[in-house]
């Protein structure tokens, strides 16, 4: 489990499985690499997963705001790769993932892009949606501006997480998601303004490698539209829906989420 700087910043890692194909694992936000640790099982006879943590997650390094985070995350995992690999992404791992095929096309074979909230994707195509989903956020909104950590964290879980309530979770945990808020309003110029040009005119539409773009039945109404919209961009992308799943899919339905990443890299 070594720890070093990747792209000047400090970064812990870890390696799963022994497959005989190399794959990279991007994490969610307020999560860390051992969150990969179900899914990897599944996957060990396949791939060997390399799983780091992001900037200001697990045990890397506190974010210092030395630039923007996606972009930044998307160097780190640059600088993890020899070769190119199958990347696989959640969330907001996901974006990173999709914004390192888009900076370094060479580094990935596969794109496996499990819930990604790139929600500009959402807000251009279907512009109707905007008004609705600022609702959904809003009390994450108003925590932040009220300067209330824990209130923030508790909307931004409600609609987020896993579906456990707020008070089941320690204080200890509790406070650690507080502190951790300001990373999310840190993705915003990534996910809300697209600040990397990925929507530009044919970007995304010369990403040639083959994607898989994975969603809940159950999450909230933005991913599939968000999926909808790479799928109509992304040359090669196909999609798979997990039901009965939620926006943490990876964890809580590991086997179901595992089965398609296999049935995918089969025809990779």
């Amino acid at each position: 489990m070594p720890e070093a700087l990747k792209a000047g910043f400090p970064t812990y890692w870890t390696t799963f499985g022994q497959g005989p194909q190399p794959a990279l694992a991007i994490h969610c936000s307020l999560a860390h690499s051992g969150s990969w640790g179900a899914l990897a099982r599944h996957l060990s006879g396949a791939l060997t997963l390399t799983a780091f943590d992001m900037p200001g997650h697990g045990r890397s390094g506190a974010w210092d705001e030395r630039g923007e985070i996606q972009e930044v995350t998307a160097e780190i995992a640059t600088d993890l790769l020899d070769g190119p690999a199958h990347v696989i992404g959640h969330s907001f791992g996901a974006t990173v993932a999709l914004r390192l095929a888009v900076m370094r096309p060479g580094l990935v074979r596969s794109l496996v892009l499990i819930e990604p909230v790139f929600f500009a994707v959402a807000l251009v195509d279907h512009p109707q949606m905007r008004d609705g989903f600022a609702k959904q956020m809003a009390g994450f909104t108003d925590g932040m501006e009220a300067g209330d950590g824990h209130a923030a964290a508790r909307a931004f879980l409600s609609v987020w997480g896993n579906g456990a309530e707020w008070e089941s979770l320690s204080a200890a945990e509790r406070d650690r998601l507080a502190t951790q808020m300001p990373l999310i309003e840190a993705g915003h110029p990534a996910l809300y303004d697209d600040v990397g040009g990925l929507l530009a005119p044919g970007v995304l539409q010369a990403v040639r490698q083959p994607a898989l773009l994975i969603e809940g039945s159950t999450s909230p109404d933005i991913i599939s539209a968000i999926n909808e919209g790479l799928a109509a961009r992304l040359p090669r992308a196909e999609r798979a829906v997990i039901a009965g799943a939620g926006h943490m899919v990876p964890l809580t339905h590991a086997r179901q989420v595992s089965a398609e990443i296999l049935r995918f890299l089969r025809n990779v």
